[in-house]
């Protein structure tokens, strides 16, 4: 495409007939209804499982919402981050970025690179070493956090911005969850997860590494130490491939356990060919980090990969230059494209030498005289049904030293098997509540395994859930649209206009009052606004700034370069500017501009705030819908006349 490119037309040549008979409503070009102010949820917020205010803290950063205290902008979005996500940083590195899938933009050329500035303020702030707030006013209330995986840390996080005193119970030696010991270095630097970690300690959080619940601590402990519990306790327990031999070969591990042997230092390199089974995101890391560790002869069998994932032994430091590449396999039942790993994830290890093997079903493990695995038997699989269809006759071994399954995860349930709902998980009620267990919260891979923001967004829901329950309140059912929503109220409080109390006296009409926010209705709990709402050909095509890939290439062994490199701070503005706030108004003049009438009009400068920018005078407005037609974000609907 080109810049001249047209992206959208709300009307096509010809069109003179109402799709929409609720819509016939015009006489000689005039109607009964007049422009309001509708704020919908846009999809990229309402995708991601955070809630982020994705549009606020890209209308910050394009300049549209400005600190009023003399505030950097960057510091002022990475205050709006916050709120919902305690690891900016490192979730711009790492979360999948299921925002960018559901953004309008899309039907114009590209998603918005939502990650990209995430990453950029995350590292702006770190940098600059902003630290969060500890709270106003202490609320006594002690809560128990088992977990400090990004569950527990997020739900610490929110908890203490309130007040409350949580307790993080964490039974490894650090803090961090799949973040320390599952995700790989190159995808999320050790020194990023210690600081981003650290910025909540600081506030007041206490943690007690080392400390097993259900071991150490038992759960009637906690319940008389504390006013509520919070389980975040993750899923560290891998599911084995369901076919013969499996469990009696030493050499067949799971994929958490070899992550995590590998980011705590003691795993230095494999003996041959890998194999690491499935084809989700931890496939990736698994195929990526063997790669990286690559292989030595002559290994004695005591000192053995899998010898060492089981925690029997551990290898001395090892230099690179007495390893050698790594053969590493991904064998995936499915098609390689039908995959559920990010792509990036995918292009990454492709690129870094590793063999995808597709549409291969397993069949067995094949042992040797010693009972080690020597080979994976497998089966061809046809997929072109929609349905796996094996194809009787195709079996064929492939050889190999070490096969790692990466095909899906539950909890570990030793000393608190009471909360094991029979599927390796805990079941949790709308509130985020332990089912049939008042007081007890639970939230990320416990309840079913996912990305790292869900568990960010877990915390977060089931904090608000504690909060009321330590104040003896009935739990809230959390709305439709479950979001950090853009709030009118607060932001004209900021700008110290913000709504007065209601004496309750009768009036015709709220235009000149000042306790109600006039010809403004919040949906943003309930509805999301999408591209047949917005006028789009209002947009050029503009290509989105790309973060560069460091490509790793196949020689990669020791290579612990993080894949991903920040945009600058030019780049962030403009890509920032791409953004087309759908669902409310980012102040482009357009309904000003076209309407006949001059009905409406520009607020004046020191009554403008984010989302009131424009009003309507309806003396002279004539209802003719220009202004809904040329609005961008889809803010303008018309109503009032019916």
């Amino acid at each position: 495409m080109n810049e001249t490119t047209l992206t959208y037309r709300r009307y096509e040549e010809g069109d003179h007939k109402y799709s929409d008979l609720t819509e016939n409503i015009f006489k000689a070009g005039w109607s009964g209804k007049c422009p309001t102010y509708v704020h919908r949820a846009p999809p990229c917020q309402a995708a991601c499982p955070s809630g982020h205010d994705v549009r606020g803290w890209m209308n910050i950063v394009r300049g549209i919402d400005k600190p009023t205290n003399g505030m950097s902008w960057q510091e002022y979005a990475f205050w709006r981050m916050v709120e919902a996500n305690p690891f900016p940083a490192l979730m711009g590195r790492t979360c999948p970025a299921l925002c960018q899938d559901k953004c309008n933009r899309r039907d114009v050329d590209d998603h918005i690179g939502i990650n990209a500035i995430e990453h950029y303020i995350g590292d702006w702030a770190l940098e600059k070493g902003l630290s969060f707030p500890k709270p106003d006013q202490e609320t006594g209330r002690r809560i128990a956090v088992v977990g400090g995986g990004p569950a527990g840390l997020s739900c610490a996080y929110q908890l203490r911005r309130k007040g409350h005193s949580p307790v993080v119970f964490e039974a490894k030696a650090a803090l961090g969850g799949m973040l320390e010991y599952g995700l790989s270095g190159h995808r999320c630097p050790r020194d990023i997860v210690h600081k981003e970690i650290q910025r909540v300690l600081d506030m007041g959080v206490e943690a007690r590494v080392n400390t097993a619940v259900g071991v150490d601590v038992s759960i009637e402990d906690l319940e008389k130490e504390f006013d509520a519990v919070f389980w975040g306790i993750g899923a560290w327990s891998g599911n084995p491939v369901p076919v013969p031999g499996w469990g009696d070969a030493p050499n067949c591990i799971d994929g958490l356990a070899f992550l995590r042997a590998f980011n705590e230092g003691r795993l230095q390199y494999l003996t041959g060919r890998t194999l690491v089974i499935g084809g989700g995101n931890t496939a990736m890391d698994c195929a990526g980090v063997a790669r990286r560790l690559g292989t030595k002869t002559d290994v004695p069998a005591d000192l053995r990969p899998e010898r060492v994932v089981l925690g029997e032994v551990e290898h001395a430091p090892t230099p690179v230059s007495e390893r050698a590449p790594c053969d590493a396999w991904i064998v995936y039942r499915r098609p390689f494209a039908a995959a559920p790993a990010d792509q990036h994830e995918k292009d990454a290890v492709v690129d870094e030498g590793v063999e995808i093997h597709e549409s291969l079903a397993p069949v067995e493990v094949i042992r040797g005289p010693d009972g080690n695995a020597t080979a994976f038997k497998v089966i061809r699989a046809d997929w072109s049904t929609g349905k796996m269809v094996v194809q009787e006759g195709s079996e064929f071994e492939i050889p190999c030293d070490l096969i790692i399954a990466a095909t899906g995860q539950s909890s570990v349930f030793k000393g608190i098997e009471a909360l094991d709902n029979g599927k390796g998980l805990i079941a949790a009620d709308g509130y985020y509540q332990v089912a049939s267990r008042p007081g007890h919260f639970v939230g990320g891979d416990a309840i079913y395994p996912d990305l790292l923001t869900t568990a960010v967004g877990h915390g977060w829901k089931a904090a608000e859930g504690i909060d009321r329950y330590v104040q003896s309140l009935d739990l809230m059912k959390r709305p439709r649209v479950d979001i950090h929503r853009f709030d009118m109220a607060d932001k004209l409080s900021e700008a110290g206009r913000g709504p007065t109390e209601y004496d309750h006296e009768p009036l015709r009409g709220t235009s000149d009052a000042d306790f109600a926010i006039h010809n403004y209705t919040d949906r943003s709990d309930m509805e999301v606004v999408t591209t047949a709402k917005l006028f789009v050909g209002h947009f050029p095509v503009k290509p989105r700034n790309v973060r560069i890939v460091n490509q790793i290439g196949p020689d990669c062994v020791g290579d612990t370069r993080s894949r991903l490199n920040a945009l600058t701070e030019e780049q962030i503005i403009d890509e920032a500017n791409r953004c087309m706030s759908c669902g409310l108004c980012f102040e482009c003049d357009n309904c000003v501009i076209y309407c006949p009438q001059k009905a409406v009009f520009r607020r004046k400068k020191d009554e403008r705030t984010l989302g009131r920018y424009v009003d309507t005078d309806y003396d002279k407005c004539i209802g003719c819908h220009i202004c809904r037609d040329v609005c961008p974000t889809g803010y303008i609907q018309m109503g009032l006349g019916d």
